[in-house]
């Protein structure tokens, strides 16, 4: 069985390092590897693939920094090259980014089946790309394999119901398992930033809704200003960019670092006090690692994390915005595994054999 593989961002190697190892463990499975450049900077990519254990890519395309059209057309061109030339049984791709889409559309054109790892998430705006991307590529898809039951509802409202879609769990549950002890074994990064356990707030921001909008990226910051604590913020090159163009002003209580390596991002989730963040993979992994998280965004993916007290939403446009860096967060008052038991990857193998005509 040979499969293709489309990564391209840093969620993207944090999941498919849990399932290349359990595709490395099947005596008659290939993986080949395509990364896209997506993510181009070193501390976002490079260092990815070293601390995960992934596989150097057997192909690098260097598709990154054009626009979401520029960027996406480009991927399918150069990804259409390599299913030519590799014939696989099927390609794999993860979540919502430009490089999921152009996987998948490259493998639909040339009748390649098509398997979504974390397919059935809606934040129901499509303003977001990647609302865009995941609805687009769970539609073109052969495989549908969800994170979670709200992942299978969410699909059938959208028609798409039968043997082909399956909750196997989340993938990136097995990363915080498997990581989360390699951190506290490793990582270095809280003593080389000076940082008492839960005596600091870590903070992400990157999405395009936020980081675009002035008035947006603005009221996050003056927020962030606001906290009791010492906010730790590594911060991605778009974020980077928007801040000068912007011209806005980093209050004193921020510690600008550096993109971080996986094992010390996790080292910094497990210990911090709160969780600030516009990502969506950095919600799940504070409930990973139980610490309470603040979303800056309108809505959420992850209504679980809601209901269970894990998760609070803080709309940067919002009357009460501010306030809601000024409250005490405590951690949730219910508690569960929506996510599976951290043996998710191993679904996902059994699943690709069902597509690739091999189960």
């Amino acid at each position: 069985m040979k499969i293709v593989t489309v990564v391209g961002a840093r969620p993207q190697f944090i999941k498919a390092a849990t399932v290349s190892r359990a595709m490395a463990e099947q005596g008659d499975c290939v993986e080949v590897m395509i990364h896209t450049g997506q993510h181009f900077d070193a501390n976002m990519s490079d260092v990815f693939f070293q601390e995960l254990e992934i596989p150097k890519p057997a192909y690098s395309l260097g598709v990154g920094g054009g626009s979401h059209g520029q960027n996406t057309g480009r991927m399918i061109e150069a990804i259409e090259a390599v299913l030519i030339k590799e014939c696989p049984d099927a390609v794999l791709v993860y979540g919502d980014t430009d490089s999921t889409l152009a996987g998948a559309l490259a493998a639909a054109k040339l009748h390649v089946p098509i398997v979504h790892v974390e397919a059935g998430l809606r934040s129901f705006n499509r303003a977001m790309p990647e609302e865009i991307n995941r609805k687009l590529t769970d539609h073109l898809s052969d495989l549908l394999l969800t994170p979670n039951q709200q992942g299978i509802q969410n699909l059938a409202q959208e028609g798409i119901t039968g043997s082909h879609v399956i909750n196997v769990g989340d993938v990136m549950f097995d990363a915080a398992l498997y990581f989360g002890a390699r951190a506290d074994e490793t990582s270095k990064i809280l003593q080389t930033l000076s940082l008492a356990p839960k005596a600091y707030w870590l903070a992400t921001v990157h999405r395009q809704e936020n980081t675009d909008d002035p008035l947006r990226l603005q009221r996050i910051f003056d927020g962030l200003s606001r906290s009791p604590l010492k906010v730790v913020l590594p911060l991605h090159p778009r974020t980077r960019n928007r801040l000068a163009d912007q011209g806005i002003v980093m209050p004193a209580n921020i510690l600008i670092v550096e993109p971080l390596g996986y094992i010390d991002m996790v080292m910094l989730e497990k210990h911090a006090s709160l969780i600030v963040t516009d990502s969506g993979g950095v919600q799940k992994e504070a409930y990973f690692h139980r610490v309470p998280c603040l979303t800056l965004r309108d809505e959420t993916e992850w209504l679980e994390l809601i209901d269970m007290g894990w998760n609070r939403l803080a709309s940067p446009l919002s009357d009460d915005f501010f306030s809601a860096f000024e409250q005490d967060y405590l951690p949730g008052t219910a508690d569960g595994e929506p996510y599976g038991d951290g043996q998710a990857a191993g679904r996902v193998v059994q699943s690709l054999r069902l597509v690739s005509g091999q189960g």
